[in-house]
Parts: structure tokens; sequence; C-alpha cells
């Protein structure tokens, strides 16, 4: 979707500044958030592309505004009050005023070590046919889908060159609506900066790219 999330090649948001010695933490309540988006990451309430999908549906102006962490908390209550796992009404007033809805499975705590460690890859086997090869010229489709894409707007319409090709992973667009990891085939797409923002630049921009977001360009 086009949402306050796709913030590539647009200008008037200010610099991007580099915090010197970066502490992992800006305050105490930092971890605690990031804990409770793992918890209930590990639930299988929803799943990656999910959580995705609803940070870029929060409202722009509480977007833009937000933390890092605050982004994912915002998130994090949007997806339990639909679910039904809280109310609203749960959320404001920060008490459990129902009996808890029961989940798929609980992380404990010494389980978190060899969860973070072990990632979650989306690499998954697929029967289709590969449409692309290293240096293949293609071009992106110009789309402006309403759920989730992992296609950046300032990348559509666009001419690149393959430049590596990754197999079949899941496919976002799929999988962050419940229709399923549909695995597509997954493509590094080199695109020079030039023909992105038509800068006089040698520079260049690397994009990784699902087939279904391409077509051949002559």
């Amino acid at each position: 979707m086009n949402g306050p999330h796709d913030m590539g090649g647009f200008t008037g948001f200010g610099p991007v500044l580099h915090e010197y010695d970066e502490p992992v933490w800006h305050d105490g309540w930092e971890p605690r958030a990031f804990a409770l988006v793992l918890a209930m990451g590990m639930t299988g309430s929803w799943n990656i592309d999910e959580a995705r999908h609803a940070r870029e549906r929060l409202p722009a102006m509480q977007y833009w505004r937000s933390s890092y962490y605050e982004m994912r908390h915002f998130a994090l209550i949007l997806q339990l009050i639909e679910l039904g796992i809280v109310t609203a009404m749960e959320e404001e007033q920060g008490g459990m005023a129902m009996p808890p809805k029961p989940v798929k499975r609980v992380a404990k705590a010494e389980m978190i070590p060899a969860i973070l460690a072990s990632g979650g890859p989306a690499n998954r086997p697929s029967n289709l046919p590969q449409g692309f090869a290293i240096d293949d010229k293609v071009r992106v489709r110009t789309i402006n889908p309403s759920g989730h894409t992992r296609l950046p707007r300032y990348a559509r319409g666009k001419a690149g060159q393959i430049v590596a090709v990754h197999g079949t992973h899941v496919f976002p667009d799929s999988n962050a609506h419940g229709a399923g990891e549909d695995p597509q085939w997954l493509y590094t797409v080199r695109f020079t900066a030039q023909d992105l923002w038509g800068q006089d630049t040698k520079d260049a921009v690397c994009i990784d790219l699902w087939e279904p977001y391409l077509e051949a360009a002559p």
C-alpha cells in the first residue's frame, strides 16, 4: 500500500541524524516494549508480514512522530485489538476485563536467546520456473496495491538489471493477508541513481524484488 512508511525519495523530512556511540536503549520502557512485541510474535497469532502491514497502517502523523519502538508498540496494540486478544477498553484502562484468549504457543525466557540467534529464514521451495537471470534487463511494474507490498514507490516504472538470484522466498504481498506464503523468485536488481532520481551521478541502488514486481525490459 502507499502508506506513510514508504518514504524513499521523499523530501521535506529533514536530515537523517547519526547518533555517535548510540546506546542500545534510550529509555527504560524500550526493552519492555521490545520484549512485548517479541513475546506476542512468538505466540503465532500473526506472521512477520502481517506485523509489517500493521505498522504501515498506522495514521501518517502517528507513524512519522513515533520512534522505532513507539511505532512497534502502537502497531502491536492495533493487532491485539483487531484479533480480539485485548479490547479497546482494556488497552485504554490498562487492565484485563475479559477472560484471556488462548494463543498457539508461549515463549519462555530461556528460549529467547536461541530464538533470536536462529532468525526467521524466508526461503521456501517452489516449482515455479525462474523467469530472469543475472544480467537480464528488467522494468519494475507500476502498481499501487491496496494491501501490503515490499515494492517501494520510487522504483515503480524504472528499469534496472538483475545482479543476483536468491531463489524462492515467501511473497509478502500474499503472506501479509493470510493468503499463504506463495513462494516467488527473489532477485537483487541494480538501478542507476540517474534512472531513479534523474541526477548526473555514477551512484547506484540495489533493491531485492520478487518476480511478480518485474517484467522484461527491451
